[in-house]
């Protein structure tokens, strides 16, 4: 049977090249390795270092089918998403791959085979291009393949492969269908109109080496054909788009019933439910893959395709949250092809749902600010910069979400200025020092030093003390030409100490940078007298610092096992190393468990009592890179960098103060955790002697709980058990005989009733047992009617009314004005009302309107 289906047509082609040999490999993940592209953009990027020769492939053929993501960078067609019949942000391309196997004959005799027979397409009406060059591929589809030769067309640069200016290059040649008269004028590919010939299937031969001199043969030529499927469907499923091709139009369905507008109802209400569609496998795909909504590379295009679809039905005045059940329909009907989605389904439907609802939080206001600027627009005015920034920093619009909207209203947008706030932004940040030493020290007084005497030399890293020569003396502090003293920076606090002179000694309470490069040593107190030009020693507290330094080495080591036992959608948000305690703020959409506190703690302190030497280097930003260092947020690059390696696990980049081997942190301690932010943790963790004095402290506290409950420490829970349980059947026993008591009292209160209304002042009574007399009470035979009032030992005052079933008589309205009485307010219930207030001194004259408001006497 003809494959119709997504999910048959995956089946058929996979097993069709399986069956030839190919290894059947899964999709790559949309993650590339290649730093070149954002995304994984086409098959063939998973398998770029065996094209290009820089690793052996370890099959000498493979076919897949790869899930892919075009958008940002040159590859952006978001905004045509839901507007046109073609453009997709996830697409998926089916190929097969030779690395120096077979090459031209195969490719071209297996694509003819499996498009005619094994997808059942017209031979008909397929029409062939090949190079201009390429009479090798002309020859094989004619005398293999059974093409006719006037259905062979040649083509130029439109079939010729380049991966780059230099490097593996080759003809290509493509499959195109006919979609008929209707479409456009006749003359196949080369000549005829382009919505008539459609292609689908392109096979590019690998066959040359590009080089600055000219191009030489590949000793090993090889194959890459791309296929997308989504196009291959529309054609066998005789549909015009790809929105209405199987799976996508299942999506669109759900679009509509998430959202309450039924499809076809009007175009701009069936562009939103298209893009929904089309962003819901986007957004399922890229979180399941490890990408995390964010301001920067990956994660921001994922938060502005995510946006872009909550701001969508937010126009359509849908109010729920959407995007989970979307990405529910996405997981069901391409979990079966793509287990990753159905292992990581919770992760990603919580992802996206707290995403969505922190973006509704601002949504309403953002757009009602952007829509009253638009009104208030002359006609042929942009709008400005500033709006623009405004709407991205506050309220969470990226640029393209904004230039969107004004577009539909037919308004340009000045990039220009939002680009220039954005970029002075920016510089901002790079210059935002501790606002204590920005508004203490005239900075531009020690510009002056950085030309005359260059950067503070930092000798901290190898001793801690260091003769130095003193360059200036202010307010604010001293500054030397060397120090090893560290600057606070990159989360580590700066150092404290003293410098000595001949004539003086200085107290250094903190230091920092007051310009870059200048440490400024802030001088808490001097004891004679330190001038510029002499030499002086320059100490820092070593028992400080080494403490400093085992919490910032365990700060690296608790941020790989972060993400060794949440995911790698934990990234670092910032930092705060001192010597008693360190702080570490992440990613994450959910609070820890104890369960993965304890085993992030036992990751961290395995490799610290195994003990391994760290390894604290400069070398090239780029060979960081290669050597998988990581950036740790706050630390500013440039071309050197410096490199910490932790023990086997952790290698990040750090210009900070660390131990030199693991053991030296001592034992590591999660003292705290909690959310400081949308989809941002904290968490408090203690090293070296501190785990243990807490340790000490805890002891101290648990035997004096012990002791309080008569047992030994070790039988601690046992003995608590027993006590909770002894309290439970106290407290029952003691409900009880309440219970009785309001019984009994109940029948002396029924006793007083007049007309069936029983209004009467209780005491000794909380508010709980005040409730339960009034209902025991208003249960007595002769009673319709009770209402109670009391102060309670806790304070105030209370009233509650209680009304027989069968009594016409509102229990709220009895007490209405008593409540406004005793200064509070009360419920409105027609058979029991509570009310509470502040003065219980008036509880009498309140009841003197209860029984006004009843028609009884007092």
């Amino acid at each position: 049977m003809t494959p119709k289906r997504a999910q048959e047509i995956r089946s058929a082609f996979t097993s069709f090249f399986g069956e030839r040999g190919h290894a059947v490999l899964p999709s790559a993940s949309l993650i590339p390795r290649d730093p070149t592209v954002l995304f994984t953009v086409a098959g063939m990027v998973p398998f770029k270092p065996y094209f290009l020769g820089e690793e052996a492939a370890p099959h000498p053929r493979a076919v897949t089918v790869q899930k892919c993501v075009r958008a940002g960078g040159k590859h952006n067609d978001l905004d045509e998403i839901g507007r046109t019949r073609r453009h997709l942000t996830f697409f998926e391309m089916l190929g097969n791959f030779s690395f120096g196997d077979y090459f031209k004959t195969e490719a071209i005799g297996w694509a003819w085979e499996f498009v005619t027979e094994g997808l059942g397409f017209d031979p008909d009406r397929l029409w062939v291009t090949v190079h201009l060059s390429d009479d090798e591929a002309a020859e094989i589809w004619r005398d293999v393949a059974g093409v006719a030769p006037d259905r062979i067309q040649r083509m130029d640069e439109d079939n010729y492969w380049r991966m780059a200016d230099t490097g593996p290059c080759g003809p290509c040649s493509e499959i195109f269908f006919d979609k008929g008269p209707e479409f456009g004028p006749d003359g196949g590919p080369a000549h005829g109109g382009d919505e008539r010939f459609l292609e689908f299937w392109n096979l590019v031969f690998m066959q040359f080496d590009q080089r600055p001199d000219g191009q030489v043969p590949l000793p090993k030529p090889s194959i890459d054909t791309g296929a997308g499927l989504e196009r291959i469907l529309t054609l066998i499923q005789g549909v015009e788009s790809v929105f209405d091709i199987d799976e996508m139009a299942a999506l669109v369905g759900e679009a509509s019933a998430v959202t309450g507008v039924r499809l076809g109802a009007a175009e701009h209400s069936d562009v939103t439910l298209r893009i929904l569609a089309e962003h819901a496998r986007t957004m399922t795909f890229l979180i399941s893959d490890g990408v995390f909504p964010s301001n920067e590379d990956r994660g921001y295009v994922l938060r502005r395709i995510m946006r872009r679809a909550v701001r969508r039905a937010h126009l359509l005045g849908v109010t729920d949250v959407v995007t989970p059940r979307l990405v529910d329909t996405v997981v069901d009907i391409m979990g079966a092809d793509y287990p990753d989605i159905v292992a990581n389904h919770s992760f990603v439907r919580d992802v996206v749902a707290r995403e969505e609802e922190g973006f509704r939080s601002t949504l309403a206001q953002g757009t009602e600010i952007l829509d009253d600027a638009l009104d208030r627009l002359a006609p042929g005015e942009a709008l400005s910069g500033e709006l623009a920034f405004l709407l991205h920093d506050t309220y969470g619009f990226p640029f393209e979400v904004t230039e969107e909207t004004a577009r539909e209203r037919e308004v340009a947008v000045d990039r220009d200025g939002f680009d220039g706030l954005m970029a002075a932004q920016r510089a901002r940040a790079r210059q935002d020092f501790d606002a204590r030493q920005a508004t203490a020290a005239d900075v531009s007084a020690y510009a002056g030093l950085v030309a005359e005497h260059g950067a503070t030399e930092f000798v901290g890293r190898d001793g801690d003390t260091c003769e130095a020569v003193v360059l200036a003396v202010t307010d604010d502090g001293i500054v030397l030409d060397r120090t090893p003293f560290y600057a606070e920076s990159g989360g580590q606090v700066g150092d404290t100490g003293t410098i000595t002179s001949p004539t003086g000694r200085a107290e250094v309470a903190d230091t920092t940078y007051v310009v870059p490069d200048v440490h400024l040593h802030h001088t808490a107190a001097v004891d004679g007298e330190i001038t510029v030009g002499q030499t002086v020693t320059a100490a820092i507290d070593a028992d400080r610092r080494a403490a400093i330094r085992r919490h910032h080495t365990a700060t690296h080591l608790l941020h790989w096992a972060l993400k060794h036992t949440l995911g790698d959608h934990v990234k670092q948000q910032g930092s705060h190393v001192s010597d008693d305690r360190l702080r570490f703020d992440f990613t994450h959409f959910e609070a820890l468990s104890t369960d993965e506190i304890v085993a992030i703690e036992a990751l961290a302190n395995a490799d610290i009592l195994d003990n391994p030497a760290t390894r604290n280097y400069e070398t090239s930003m780029a060979e960081a890179t290669a050597a998988g260092a990581i950036a740790f947020f706050g630390d500013k690059y440039g071309e050197r960098v410096r490199v910490l390696e932790a023990g086997p696990h952790s290698i990040e980049l750090c210009g900070g103060t660390h131990v030199q081997a693991l053991g030296d942190i001592g034992p590591v301690k999660i003292v705290s955790e909690g959310s400081i932010g949308a989809n941002i943790r904290r968490i408090e963790a203690v090293a070296g002697t501190r785990p243990v004095e807490l340790l000490t402290e805890r002891e101290q506290v648990l035997a004096q709980v012990a002791e309080r409950l008569g047992v030994p420490a070790d039988q601690l829970v046992a003995g608590a058990d027993k006590r909770m349980a002894e309290i439970k059947s106290l407290r029952a026993e003691l409900a009880d005989m309440r219970q009785a008591a309001s019984v009994d009292q109940s029948g002396d209160l029924a006793g007083q009733a007049a007309d069936g209304v029983v209004v009467a002042l209780v005491e000794g009574v909380d508010r709980g047992q005040l409730r339960d007399l009034a209902i025991a009470t208003r249960d007595r035979p002769g009673v319709e009617a009770v209402v109670l009032g009391a102060a309670p030992d806790g304070g105030g005052a209370a009233l509650v009314a209680a009304v027989a079933p069968d009594c016409d008589r509102h229990a709220g309205e009895l007490i209405a004005e008593a409540a406004a009485t005793i200064g509070g307010g009360g419920g409105k219930d027609a058979k029991l009302a509570i009310a509470g207030g502040r003065d219980p001194s008036r509880l009498a004259e309140a009841l003197d309107q209860v029984r006004a408001a009843a028609g009884i006497g007092g």
